[in-house]
């Protein structure tokens, strides 16, 4: 009986080994894509969280400055001292202002004394050394707010690099909408009827598809309605 057993050819085998290779080649490339795709999502999410909810509680506080519901006089604190009467009770709640720093004060207690509730006296700067944002109260320490300094060993999800390109992270304007030169601070923190809040940030890590930070821009105005003077 004569027999006709077929087998794959050398030819045919190695075609197969190559299709087999390339197919592999291809679903590890997606594979790989697709999770650098998560990784990227995932580190902007978080920044992106970060920042809201820093320029959200930010806009909250700076709302505030000069709540003084009792109209209390010569109520508003020296911030260089945090226990005596500030020689500049004109600037009210808006102790310091500038490009970095906003330092914001309020009776939240409706005790006519600020400084008796945790959160009367509040100063956020911009540390554009180690891009970061902090925020203090009632005249303490620092704390890290947006951002942290890279030797904290305290894990990072974002840069401030608002000074990286060129941002303020507070501008003043008054009451006609004309926004308040640098030059003219502190002396025209009476003037101020609405402050703007601009925080450039970048994720900390990599975008593994890019090799770049992504970079998120947020902000926001804030009108500080207690500011004016009373009627």
């Amino acid at each position: 009986m004569k027999r006709n057993d077929k087998g794959f050819t050398l030819v045919e085998l190695l075609a197969a080994i190559g299709a087999g290779i390339i197919l592999l080649a291809a679903i590890y490339t997606a594979v790989t894509f697709g999770y650098r795709s998560s990784v990227a999502v995932e580190r902007k999410v978080t920044a992106l969280q970060d920042a809201r909810a820093a320029l959200e509680l930010m806009s909250t506080e700076i709302r505030m400055a000069s709540y003084n519901p009792n109209f209390a006089t010569n109520v508003w604190v020296d911030p260089a001292v945090c226990n005596g009467v500030s020689a500049n009770q004109g600037y009210r709640g808006v102790q310091v202002a500038d490009a970095n720093n906003v330092l914001v004060q309020m009776d939240i207690s409706e005790s006519a004394i600020i400084g008796d509730n945790p959160s009367e006296i509040i100063l956020y700067t911009y540390d554009a050394a180690n891009e970061r944002v902090t925020r203090s109260t009632n005249c303490g320490a620092a704390q890290p707010f947006l951002g942290d300094t890279a030797a904290s060993g305290n894990p990072r999800t974002v840069r401030v690099i608002n000074a990286t390109l060129g941002i303020p992270v507070f501008r003043y304007f008054n009451g006609t909408g004309t926004e308040i030169p640098a030059a003219n601070l502190p002396a025209s923190i009476p003037d101020i009827r609405r402050i703007d809040i601009t925080l450039a940030v970048e994720t900390e890590h990599v975008d593994p598809n890019t090799n770049q930070r992504r970079r998120l821009i947020y902000s926001t105005s804030v009108i500080p309605r207690n500011h004016a003077p009373a009627l």
